[in-house]
Parts: C-alpha cells; structure tokens; sequence
C-alpha cells in the first residue's frame, strides 16, 4: 500500500484534528502518501483531495471541529454514486481510506468495501458514544465536560431563585451523555432514551423533595421516550411546586478544545488505524477497551448495542436523595 485517503463524516466531535494528526504523521512514519478528503464522502465523489504532510497537521491538536470539513451525502447512498467515488479514488491511487465519523459513517465505509475493492478502518468519533466496539467515542468526554460546565452555573442561579430547571443534553438515540453529567452535576433525576421515563413518579418524586430541597436538575436526553426537555415539563407543570426554567445546552457539546482524555484517545486511535492497513486490515473500526486498542468488525459496530453501564442510573437516584 503506498497511499490511502482519510476523511471525517456526520456529526463532528471535538478530536477530530488530534485524529486527523495522528493519521497523518503515522502514514508518513510508515513512508505512505496521504490525501485528506474534503466534506466526507461528498468529497470522494466530487475528487475534493488534498495532499497532507506532516506539516500540514502542525498546531491541529488543540482544535474543535475538523479541519477537513463534514457534510452528509445523498448521493453515495447511491450505487452510481459509490462507483463514481470508486472511480476517483482509482484514478489517484489511493488504496485505503480511513473514516472518522459515527454509524453512519462506518455504515458507508461497509458497503464501500462490499462492492469495491478498496481496504477501509473507521474510527469512532461521535459525541453520542453509542458505538459498540468502544469504552469511549473521539468527543464524548469532551461533551460532557463541556456540558457540565453549563449545569454548574445554572445549578448556581437555581439555588439562587429557589428553582427547578430542566436541562436538555444532546442524545437522540443514546442517554450516555446525560447519565454522565446527570452523576457528575448531583442531578436529581435523569431521562434517557434507554429507560422509560414514569412521569408519575417523576411528579412524586418532586414533591418529596421540595420538603427539603429548595431547587432541583433534571437532565433529559433529548431523545428520550417521554419527549424533551419542553414535553417533559409540560407533563409535570407544576405539581411539585417549584418555579422551574428549561435550559438547553444544544451544540455547544460539539465544540470547543478536546480534553487531554480525548486528544489521547483520537492520537491512539488515529495510529492504531494506520498500522491497521499497512497489515492488511480491512473492515474493521479501532476502539479501546479497557485502556488497550480493539478491533471490531464494522458490521457489529451498529448491529450489536452499547448499554449503559449497569447500575448508573440507580447510582444517580441513591445519590440524589
């Protein structure tokens, strides 16, 4: 293998650019050519490539977003337009692709594979953390933490007015967000997709606390089953007599510098991607478990699901109390 193309997809993820790094001065370590690929698979099809060396990835680290730009693509969902991307990545000789992006992106590189001859590696980078294969996803610590500063200062204005609020984080599909910051903030109570939310009890709950709590956080995954963070409290009003507010923090969690946690884990993955191809891997996403590098076969990465860690969520209820 001599070259290989690297882009980011769906959703961007603070450590995109620590991923991108990593990509790239590994394959030039291991004397490959590299070509980012702008706008994910939009820019496979439209031949948007562009040489990167080890100088191109200079003071990248540190930054939110993704320098190669992100974009969905109707058209590769297409087989004419798949063998249009083929075509351009044929005609420059790039040999493998690597692709940094969620289910969606990892899906994409999965039928690529099956109807073309080209070797791919996916590298989770999502703020969701729902892909099976990994204890982390590149930008979900970031997201949290980022999260978490917001619900601190608001938790300071709830005391201050003797308030409820409800507070909507970013989870369609997956509550591990909103589990994380709900623990980290002292949440009273958290909503998420993965649990069904008793508004009853929700409302019961309440009460019993404003005997002796002046002020309260509920954290709702915006995905959850009972609706937002607007439905939510629409469904419990007032019954629990609090004044209460909603907050929500919305894509705020997408940006902004990536932690150390996840600048390592995007740098770990990034290489660990690289090494992948040049052994003549393919179809597989790099991940982490248990703090070593994994392999996962892409197809397993969305066909099998990523839960909540047992007991958080009772964890979160005994502490709140």
């Amino acid at each position: 293998m001599k070259k290989i193309g690297l882009f980011t997809s769906g959703g961007d993820a603070p450590g995109m650019n620590a991923a991108i790094r990593a990509v790239v001065r590994m394959a030039v370590y291991k004397e490959l050519e590299v070509f980012g690929i702008r706008y994910g698979y939009r820019g496979i099809i439209n031949g948007d490539f562009i040489p990167l060396e080890s100088r191109s990835v200079s003071n990248i680290i540190q930054r939110g977003g993704t320098i190669l730009r992100t974009a969905r693509s109707d058209e590769f969902t297409t087989r004419e337009g798949r063998e249009k991307a083929f075509t351009n990545l044929k005609k420059t000789g790039i040999e493998g692709l690597i692709g940094i992006g969620g289910d969606g992106t990892l899906k994409g590189l999965s039928v690529f594979m099956d109807e073309f001859p080209v070797k791919v590696i996916g590298v989770p980078g999502t703020i969701d953390n729902d892909l099976y294969g990994t204890d982390y996803t590149i930008g979900f610590d970031t997201a949290v933490n980022t999260a978490l500063s917001t619900i601190d200062k608001i938790r300071d204005t709830a005391a201050a007015h003797e308030r409820l609020f409800y507070i909507e984080v970013m989870g369609r599909d997956a509550g591990f967000i909103a589990v994380d910051v709900g623990i980290a903030s002292g949440a009273e109570f958290i909503a998420i997709p993965e649990v069904e939310t008793n508004i009853e009890e929700l409302r019961k709950m309440l009460s019993n606390y404003r005997k002796d709590k002046s002020s309260a956080i509920i954290i709702v995954a915006e995905g959850d089953r009972e609706g937002d963070a607007f439905e939510i409290a629409g469904k419990v009003k007032d019954a629990a007599g609090y004044d209460y507010r909603i907050s929500v923090i919305g894509h705020v969690q997408r940006g902004g510098s990536p932690t150390a946690f996840d600048r390592l884990l995007a740098s770990r993955l990034g290489a660990a991607a690289v090494e992948k191809l040049v052994n003549g891997k393919s179809g597989v996403m790099v991940g982490q478990i248990n703090g070593d590098i994994a392999e996962t076969p892409l197809s397993e990465t969305w066909e099998k699901q990523k839960g909540i860690k047992p007991g958080l969520i009772e964890l979160a209820r005994i502490l709140s109390l």
